[in-house]
């Protein structure tokens, strides 16, 4: 009989707004195997952690020495986040087989030369104040293999979500968006996954500027739901040259971060849009931008019967009805349906590329990072 397999998973965005940790028990063998969520608990950062994430994440101010330290402190926070879950479950460390922990990127530049990733939230920390094997940073050998890092998630998606009778599009909307499709009956070679672009991150920074730093998100939509899309602006947004790449591609806060959404507010003010419009019309961008992508890159040749929404973009229903809105005769809904809670999908995911990298499995899709061939992830503590 196979052992049931304990995992934690644990997961800080591009938004960087604390850890997500999620308890779940793995059993079966190989990509067959049945994930059911235990428990699951977000632990926020403190807004002075946040900005301090966000600061040291940019070129002009990423000090080696900020950097350092808040390896350490993130590390000690990461291994809390993984002790709270495990009390919140009613278990022991000691019932715990392995922590899977993304860490909370820095830099990612799959475009560099050579490509190249930085994911802090030290390991050992981890490993050290829970006494629970801690395996990390994903990323790294997949680049190490040619490929772009990302998207990961795609591994645990095909676990969670395929279905031998339709096709299904998962979408995380997180601080960037990104799909993975998984063909009707598909195998996991099969699976197309990329990033779509930005999820929440222009939606947060623009709430963060216009409520001059009093909130960092767009609550359930209500100030976008409050304006009008103004389509010119609409319209010089959609011309990024992100959105009409070809996968394999990757982006992030480099791309689609807090400059990029300060430049865009002063353009949108040039256009003397009220601060509600701006944030419809981004939202409408961010919906606009993932509908574009699959019609691009994967219903010229696939058919998508459902779209799985997943992340904390699914909490926003104005930005889930136009992602309905923009494709029309497709069901959209979110992970719940499949007794996921959206906000957990991250998390777990990480739990199950942990549990891959300690069976020796590897959990990369060359189709979908790039990469040369398959490889086992992470490094283990």
């Amino acid at each position: 009989m196979l052992k049931t397999v304990r995992a934690i998973g644990l997961m800080s965005g591009t938004s960087a707004d604390g850890v997500d940790a999620a308890l779940v028990e793995i059993k079966g063998k190989g990509l067959d195997c049945k994930v059911d969520l235990v428990a699951f608990r977000k632990f926020s950062f403190p807004k002075d952690l946040r900005e301090l994430i966000h600061k040291v994440s940019t070129p002009e101010y990423g000090r080696v020495d900020l950097i350092c330290q808040l390896n350490f402190i993130l590390g000690d926070l990461f291994a809390r986040a993984a002790i709270g879950v495990v009390k919140k479950a009613g278990y022991k460390m000691a019932d715990i087989d392995l922590i899977g922990s993304h860490g909370q990127t820095i830099y990612h530049m799959p475009d560099g030369k050579p490509p190249s990733t930085l994911q802090i939230g030290e390991s050992s920390v981890i490993a050290e104040r829970t006494g629970v094997t801690t395996i990390a940073d994903f990323r790294t050998m997949d680049m190490a293999a040619g490929g772009l890092g990302a998207p990961l998630t795609p591994f645990a998606h095909y676990m969670l979500f395929r279905n031998k009778g339709k096709g299904v599009a998962v979408n995380n909307i997180g601080g960037i968006s990104n799909v993975t499709f998984i063909p009707a009956g598909g195998s996991i070679n099969d699976v197309i996954a990329f990033d779509t672009g930005p999820g929440n991150m222009l939606i947060d920074s623009i709430s963060y500027i216009v409520t001059k730093e009093k909130v960092d998100y767009d609550k359930d939509g209500k100030m976008a739901n409050r304006g009008e899309v103004n389509e010119i602006l609409l319209n010089k947004l959609m011309k990024h040259p992100f959105i009409k790449k070809r996968p394999p591609k990757s982006t992030g806060r480099e791309e689609f971060g807090y400059d990029t959404a300060s430049s865009v507010y002063k353009l949108a003010k040039r256009f003397r849009l009220s601060d509600e419009d701006i944030l419809a019309t981004i939202t409408k961008f961010t919906a606009k931008t993932i509908a574009e992508n699959y019609r691009r890159f994967i219903l010229k040749r696939n058919k998508i019967s459902e779209v799985i929404i997943c992340g904390g973009g699914a909490r926003n229903p104005v930005l889930i009805d136009m992602i309905s809105r923009e494709l029309k005769s497709i069901r959209v809904r979110t992970s719940n349906s499949y007794g996921f809670p959206p906000e957990t999908i991250e998390s777990i995911a990480f739990a199950i590329l942990g549990y891959a990298t300690l069976k020796g499995a590897p959990a990369n899709l060359p189709q979908v990072t790039g990469a040369r061939k398959r490889v086992v992830l992470g490094k283990i503590i």
